[in-house]
């Protein structure tokens, strides 16, 4: 297995964005290597940290990389949706910021087993917290319709109906292990043009595991519970890596500023060389950052493929 590495995109920002106080509580959402959570618990002298993962491997490594600091931090194995009953069981009735880095980490991609990457061939998983339905499942259980549906609307999969008989053929046959398998129906099932020109896979792989760890409806329902337990003045910051997460972030602070609630979304550029954050994801390249940060995610692109991808984001948010 590998070592817990994931690099912390947006490190400083994400944590300035907080505006820490020394004597505050705090909570990771998405603990993740510690990265964030470690930059924030430098910052505290009275105050304590609630670092929270879903993923074991998470918290067994972050607790040994913040073991300096364990009589701040309380590591929680669990999912943020859940963040109002855990700050309860703690005796915690508010906090003064919330942080969360969404999406998958760079470990679980570079770990074959996990199921998260087309770019080897391993047991379909894809599962963040190693329990429950797998992307196996989704892949060999679901219905036609409901596959579409998921690659159209959480993969914004405009090839999704091909991808889907493809997947119907083959499954028809014998059920789908891998995401060996799973990468080469989608390639034999999307035009010949797309094929050369970007890697096909992306979309529909990204659109399971949303499906799997059911993502998006955490993040809905994490975030409403999220600003209840903010005191006055509270921060919370989010990066967000794909247009989806965007959508939800940006239309849940309009919705609260509509409600007349005092809610200030801030954007700020982030530094571009973090694009090529290390040899195996050579192009995570943030776009903008803030309490919300909108961030291109091209950890499984080509160089090339991630220029365009940056090209095409920044030119929809400018």
């Amino acid at each position: 297995m590998n070592e817990f590495n994931h690099y912390s995109v947006l490190l400083e920002e994400t944590v300035d964005a907080l505006n820490i106080n020394p004597d505050g509580i705090y909570v990771d959402c998405t603990l993740g290597g510690g990265g964030h959570s470690l930059e924030i618990v430098k910052r505290l002298k009275g105050g304590r940290l609630i670092s929270i993962d879903r993923d074991t491997d998470a918290i067994e490594a972050s607790r040994r990389r913040l073991s300096e600091y364990s009589d701040k931090v309380t590591f929680i194995h669990d999912n943020y949706k859940n963040i109002i009953e855990i700050l309860s069981s703690l005796g915690i009735e508010s906090v003064e910021g919330v942080t969360a880095d969404l999406g998958v980490s760079s470990y679980q991609l570079d770990t074959p087993e996990r199921g998260f990457s087309f770019h080897e061939d391993a047991p379909l998983d894809m599962r963040m917290s190693g329990e429950g339905m797998s992307a196996y499942d989704v892949v060999n259980d679901y219905t036609a319709e409901e596959l579409e549906h998921i690659l159209f609307t959480y993969g914004e999969e405009k090839f999704a109906r091909g991808i889907v008989k493809g997947i119907e053929k083959a499954r028809a046959v014998a059920p789908i292990k891998t995401t060996g398998e799973l990468a080469e129906i989608i390639r034999n099932n999307v035009p010949l043009k797309v094929r050369r020109e970007k890697n096909p896979c992306r979309k529909t792989f990204q659109a399971i595991r949303i499906e799997v760890n059911h993502e998006l409806d955490v993040l809905k329902t994490a975030l409403d519970d999220i600003f209840e337990m903010l005191n006055p003045g509270g921060r919370i910051s989010v990066i967000t890596f794909h247009s989806l997460e965007d959508r939800i972030v940006k239309q849940r602070f309009k919705e609260l500023t509509e409600k007349g609630m005092d809610v200030k979304l801030e954007d700020v550029l982030a530094d571009m060389k973090e694009r090529d954050y290390n040899d195996s994801h050579r192009a995570i390249a943030p776009l903008k950052q803030a309490d919300d940060a909108i961030l291109c995610d091209t950890s499984e692109l080509t160089l090339e493929e991630s220029i365009e991808l940056i090209i095409n984001t920044i030119k929809d948010n400018i």
